[in-house]
């Protein structure tokens, strides 16, 4: 996530030529997006990002459960703004101007780090989301979810309140070379919305028409 143009295309040439596969994000809420999405194995964040702080996005996907490794990029090198940095969840602390071979060689120091521990337990609103197990639990009890109803679910509980278009659900629930066809979504999102309500839940599945849909916790 680097919102300049040239630094940005420079580091997506560097990291493709060492074979890695690379995602450019230009500002803050869409840098948040995609780590929230939790599709990509490591991400490098600048600092002063437009609409979004860098340190407000990695504090914001720290607390939405992403664990996703990040290396923080940034011409802010003293020493309060590298403990500034790691207590907001970063995982390293580059300054600029840098080498590409110390970039490379961090990246691939953190590809060998242990994955840290991931709570399989998604807490939002009413209702608690057993991951590992597939369980939707709420007030009116627990419901067994399909493996794929149980990643819906879940991209939903990632991102409460926002409204996720068809093409990112099918992307992240069903894979990129997937040739599901789009009216599997409305399916799923069916089968949600009545496991929601068996489990007693007030979260709905909202139809944005025209842009994809909407979890909201508390609807009137």
């Amino acid at each position: 996530m680097e919102d300049e143009k040239d630094l940005r295309e420079a580091l997506r040439d560097t990291l493709a030529a060492a074979g890695y596969t690379v995602e450019c994000c230009e500002n803050g809420p869409d840098g948040l997006d995609a780590l929230c999405c939790g599709g990509c194995e490591l991400a490098l964040l600048d600092r002063l990002l437009p609409g979004m702080d860098g340190l407000e996005v990695l504090r914001q996907a720290r607390q939405a459960g992403c664990a996703t490794p990040v290396l923080v990029l940034t011409a802010l090198d003293g020493v309060g703004d590298r403990v500034e940095g790691l207590d907001a969840g970063a995982d390293d602390y580059l300054a600029k101007p840098f080498a590409p071979e110390e970039l490379l060689a961090r990246v691939r120091a953190l590809g060998r780090r242990p994955a840290r521990w991931e709570p399989t337990a998604l807490r939002r609103g009413d209702v608690e989301l057993d991951v590992a197990g597939r369980v939707l639990t709420g007030p009116a009890g627990a419901r067994t979810l399909s493996g794929r109803e149980c990643a819906l679910l879940e991209l939903f509980l990632h991102n409460p309140g926002v409204t996720l278009p068809r093409e990112r659900i099918l992307l992240n629930v069903w894979g990129p070379d997937s040739e599901v066809e789009s009216g599997n979504i409305d399916n799923y999102i069916h089968l949600v919305r009545r496991r929601l309500r068996l489990a007693g839940s007030r979260m709905e599945l909202v139809t944005c028409r025209g842009t994809g849909y909407r979890l909201e916790e508390d609807p009137c």
